[in-house]
């Protein structure tokens, strides 16, 4: 089996909250794709409930794309602790680290439920499994702690 480079990490080194570049990968073409390690919360420490980190999914979805050119995708871990960010071109971990701030700065002090995308049975595959109060509050939580721009030391932007 192919080694994943996420699955090398060292998760007992890094400290969360924290944007981390995992690879740039360069097309035939030449285009350049870029991976990120948003991770929210601290792994094995802590995860965000299921329903907390749908509805942040679908806001992220927007919010990152509101800020940033290039967003390709922005997908959950199955471990609950953070999202995997694919992006066109090479932006830094500082860009995409004020962007992630800005997001949950939205989604903690301004979203209302009538602002999350994908919530009825026609637009989301699991759309019973949301919660907004969860959303804000681990919103809140991840911007108490700071986002840092690098994955093994606190460099909060």
């Amino acid at each position: 089996m192919a080694k994943v480079e996420s699955f090398e990490l060292d998760h007992t080194k890094v400290k969360a909250p924290y944007v981390r570049l995992i690879t740039v990968e360069t097309g035939n073409k030449g285009d350049k794709i870029s991976n990120f390690d948003l991770r929210l919360v601290q792994p094995n420490e802590n995860a965000i409930p299921t329903a907390g980190l749908h509805t942040i999914e679908h806001l992220l979805a927007g919010l990152l794309r509101d800020r940033m050119d290039g967003i390709i995708d922005c997908s959950p871990f199955g471990c609950r602790t953070g999202f995997h960010l694919i992006a066109w071109g090479e932006p830094t971990t500082t860009e995409v680290a004020k962007a992630l701030k800005g997001a949950l700065e939205e989604i903690a002090n301004v979203t209302k439920w009538e602002d999350v995308p994908g919530t009825d049975i026609y637009s989301c595959g699991n759309y019973r499994d949301h919660s907004l109060f969860s959303a804000k509050e681990w919103a809140k939580k991840i911007l108490d702690d700071g986002i840092s721009d690098q994955p093994f030391e606190r460099n909060v932007i």
